[in-house]
């Protein structure tokens, strides 16, 4: 049997000269470190140096929207899956026969990113030599777990060998950041939060009061109106950066902005205490609230993330029995021109503010988003996110963004993963194709070729690390 082995070339366009050229700029960017400014590893997984992954199945499959979501698409029901349900009832418990079922149905990864990921954890992380299937599922199993119970591949060791230089995580405004304490108290400065208050600011938020009493006790303050939540969220913003913080981020379904007036904002905040807040209410809300975070990032420092267009949770049936982050969000076509003028218009020139700004609607890329950038020095567009984290998404992206705002108008590559071991595996494809890319405009003789590799770097690390303030 053939070894199951990944292609040196792979990404690399097949003409001979351009992929030479490829071949030149990725090996001055393979082994640079890791930036990963943006996602969603748990920083509980890092605190301790001594925490392990659990199985296979924990580590691969049932953290991974990306994984299950394929799987639910051809009919395997999430609770075969071992998917925790919001209730606490029964759902698989055999890891191991949750990895059967996953083996069973790898064939469908074929072709996708999620399949590059995977098939790059298994060869190159764990030396597995035969390509998952059916019959391979319990050696593979084997293997990967023989591999866990080693000190070497505990999460903080793997963060060694993965070269990460910096690390954000995901942090809801009203978590007690006691991970992020307990590694900023060993001396651990790359492991940072991120700051995120959609479950605060969106009223629409199914435990939304619940969630405004959290933010009370760990503020340690009253929030009785609107003016209390503005100082509470200020005050939390700032233990984030004591925490070494660079960053808060921001989902909206619209990029919608417009400040309302104070008693307009009181009123609203008022009626939502009450229980009585409109959708109008929260559309109203969540943009004024944004021209709020905007306002705070100008005086803090901290760079805006705004990631836009998921209409998140659209299976009812999923989220009532298993919750958020399912696999069940779909893109949603965006106007940003229009919506994200008041919030330029206030702050888009200003010296002190960055916002970073991300879709899911790539018609936006070159009508809205590349013009947007490549006037306002505030504006930066993130890398292609979520369903265009992808080889032939990461093609369009420089296509279509790069001749109206140019590189140094974009924010380099984060990996927005759940999936610790995936991380490398994602900026490998970036380079990849960024380093492809940017053969195609040498052998075209658009660069010089030292054009090319200052602008690889700048692809792999430089443009994240200026983008975040890192």
């Amino acid at each position: 049997m053939t070894a199951w082995t990944l292609s040196p070339d792979r990404c690399f366009h097949p003409d001979p000269a351009r992929r030479t050229i490829a071949r030149r700029l990725y090996a001055e960017v393979q082994h640079l470190p890791l930036i990963c400014p943006h996602g969603h590893v748990d920083p509980a997984l890092l605190a301790d140096p001594q925490a392990g992954f659990g199985s296979p199945t924990d580590l691969l499959i049932i953290p991974d929207h990306y994984v299950f979501r394929m799987l639910y698409s051809q009919g395997v029901p999430l609770e075969e899956l071992g998917i925790p349900s919001r209730d606490g009832t029964a759902v698989e418990a055999d890891h191991r026969a949750i990895w059967q079922r996953f083996a069973d149905y790898f064939h469908l990864f074929r072709g996708t990113p999620t399949g590059q990921w995977l098939a790059a954890e298994l060869i190159e992380l764990f030396g597995v030599t035969e390509r998952l299937d059916s019959d391979t599922a319990a050696w593979i199993y084997d293997r990967i777990a023989a591999r866990m119970a080693e000190p070497a591949f505990r999460p903080r060791a793997l963060f060694d060998r993965f070269r990460i230089e910096v690390l954000c995580t995901t942090d809801a405004a009203t978590d007690d950041l006691a991970h992020h304490r307990a590694l900023r108290a060993a001396g651990e400065t790359r492991i940072r939060p991120t700051f995120r208050p959609d479950a605060v600011v969106n009223l629409q938020t199914p435990n939304w009061r619940d969630q405004i009493d959290a933010l009370a006790q760990v503020a340690g303050m009253a929030i009785d109106d609107y003016t209390g939540f503005i100082r509470a969220l200020e005050q939390r913003r700032q233990i984030f950066r004591q925490l070494g913080a660079t960053a808060t981020d921001h989902a909206a379904l619209t990029p919608y902005t417009a400040r309302l007036s104070d008693a307009e904002a009181q009123a609203i905040f008022a009626r939502a205490l009450a229980g009585a807040a409109s959708a109008a209410d929260a559309a109203a809300f969540t943009g004024h609230m944004l021209m709020e975070m905007a306002r705070m990032s100008v005086e803090d420092g901290l760079v805006m993330q705004l990631h836009v267009g998921s209409l998140r949770n659209h299976n009812d049936a999923v989220f009532a029995r298993f919750g958020a982050d399912k696999g069940a969000d779909i893109p949603v076509a965006t106007e940003w021109t229009r919506n994200l003028r008041p919030l330029l218009n206030a702050y888009g020139s200003d010296p002190r503010f960055r916002l970073i700004l991300f879709t899911l609607d790539e018609s936006s890329y070159s009508r809205e988003l590349a013009p947007l950038a490549g006037h306002y020095p505030a504006v930066l567009l993130g890398p292609p996110w979520w369903f265009f984290d992808s080889v032939n998404g990461m093609r369009r992206y420089f296509e279509r963004v790069v001749e109206t705002a140019g590189i140094y108008n974009t924010a380099g590559f984060n990996d927005d993963t759940r999936a610790f071991p995936s991380i490398p595996a994602r900026h490998d494809i970036w380079r990849r194709v960024a380093c492809d890319w940017l053969a195609g405009m040498v052998a075209e003789h658009l660069l010089d070729e030292d054009e090319a590799h200052e602008m690889a770097i700048e692809c792999a690390v430089g443009l994240a690390r200026r983008a975040y303030r890192l």
